[in-house]
């Protein structure tokens, strides 16, 4: 089962700083992005970039900042009605209060199709037309997206309820009574003619909360520069020039720190980085899983330049992996999680980021896990890349080492 970037959120906090700086309209959209699936598919790659290029485009161009700012804002009253959509789709009878977020949306998807029109991104951002729906829902065309049984679903309502008007309290529970009978009668009716639009209702709900998510990203590219990222071709590499760590970035220029960006090329195998403590080593990889992550999330990524190559799963072993409850020490942890990633790379093509492996038990005991570590991963298809502190292992593969300090 493909995972979510909700999943990956819990795995590297630097995600949940892209997830918490995106500047979403609706509960729809932040649903959305939450339950947004790690891509591999080349097509599926390139559409998401492509509409995250497009938005942005349009929000740096003054001509279109009116219609930009009209969808925006029916994006700000859009509901997340999945619930109400799967009972419209199982027969089972709205009440009016259901009935208006039905309409809502019907109303909010004409609004937004206008503005996408204007945009001249209909192509990309297709929303069913719900127009028989807000008909359906509004007899009396007012074009308001408000809804109660207008008088106009029966010929009964309109006496009815001008008789309810002067009726004394002995007559009212008798003429309430047959009021209910005949609204609910217009109810159940209603549903009955909804029931068919059920699925492009919800297909507008998914496409509405879409627009919001990729609108959201183009903000978030424009504001952070990122780049689109090219697609590597087969046999090329993974490159990254100028990457950078959002979070660290944003907090480095808060203080009046410089940021130190980086260039690094990706290759399959294991790559040893070595340098200086405090050198930027975790850092390093943490930025490297977070610009994976958002290339296959459909995010830009946060560098000057990219080339990147897909892959089935981003895996990390960084930071303490002690786990009481398992009765594990770090030590114990961190090599059941090892091993656990040793296990999918002989079937699965990762990326695999590893900091400092075998740091919490003696030298002599690490330097030779962390070599036969790097033995077992140099020949398989997936990207390893480990950090560590030990020097002269005695096995061939990449080397890299951070400059500063």
């Amino acid at each position: 089962m493909a995972q979510l970037m909700q999943d990956k959120i819990k795995e590297l906090p630097g995600l949940m700083y892209i997830a918490e700086n995106m500047e979403l309209m609706s509960s729809a959209g932040r649903r959305r992005m939450m339950e947004q699936p790690f891509m591999t598919d080349f097509d599926g790659l390139e559409r998401e970039q492509q509409a995250s290029a497009t938005l942005r485009a349009m929000l740096d161009n003054p001509d279109l900042k009116r219609s930009i700012t009209h969808l925006r804002h029916q994006l700000m009253q859009l509901h997340d009605i999945r619930a109400t959509l799967r009972s419209l789709s199982s027969h089972i009878i709205l009440n009016e209060v259901e009935i208006y977020e039905v309409k809502l949306l019907a109303y909010l998807v004409g609004q937004s199709r206008t503005a996408i029109d204007e945009l001249q991104i209909a192509d990309q951002f297709d929303i069913p037309d719900l127009a028989e729906v807000f008909d359906l829902l509004d007899p009396d065309k007012t074009g308001l997206p408000n809804f109660y049984v207008y008088d106009s679903y029966d010929i009964r309502l309109a006496p009815l309820r001008k008789q309810m008007k002067h009726a004394d309290d002995s007559q009212m529970a008798e003429l309430l009574t047959v009021h209910n009978e005949i609204q609910q009668h217009v109810i159940v009716g209603l549903c009955d003619r909804l029931h068919p639009y059920s699925e492009p209702l919800s297909t507008a709900l998914e496409q509405m909360a879409y627009i919001d998510l990729a609108l959201a990203r183009a903000t978030l590219a424009s504001q952070w520069r990122l780049t689109r990222p090219e697609s590597a071709k087969s046999g090329e590499r993974t490159v990254l020039q100028g990457l950078f760590n959002p979070r660290l970035k944003f907090h480095n220029m808060e203080v009046g720190l410089r940021y130190q960006a980086v260039d690094i090329d990706l290759s399959h195998g294991a790559t040893l980085i070595t340098g200086a403590n405090m050198a930027g080593k975790t850092v390093l990889l943490k930025s490297i899983g977070i610009a994976q992550l958002m290339y296959q999330f459909g995010y830009p990524v946060p560098a000057d330049f990219a080339r990147m190559e897909t892959v089935e799963d981003v895996v990390f072993c960084i930071g303490d992996e002690q786990n009481e409850m398992n009765g594990l020490s770090s030590f114990a942890s961190e090599i059941t999680r090892i091993s656990d990633v040793l296990h999918r790379s002989e079937n699965e093509r990762l990326l695999i980021l590893i900091d400092e492996p075998a740091r919490t038990t003696n030298p002599v005991e690490g330097k030779a896990l962390v070599q036969a570590l790097v033995e077992m991963v140099q020949p398989r298809n997936s990207i390893t890349m480990i950090t560590t502190h030990y020097s002269q292992l005695g096995v061939p593969c990449r080397r890299l080492r951070v400059r500063g300090l």
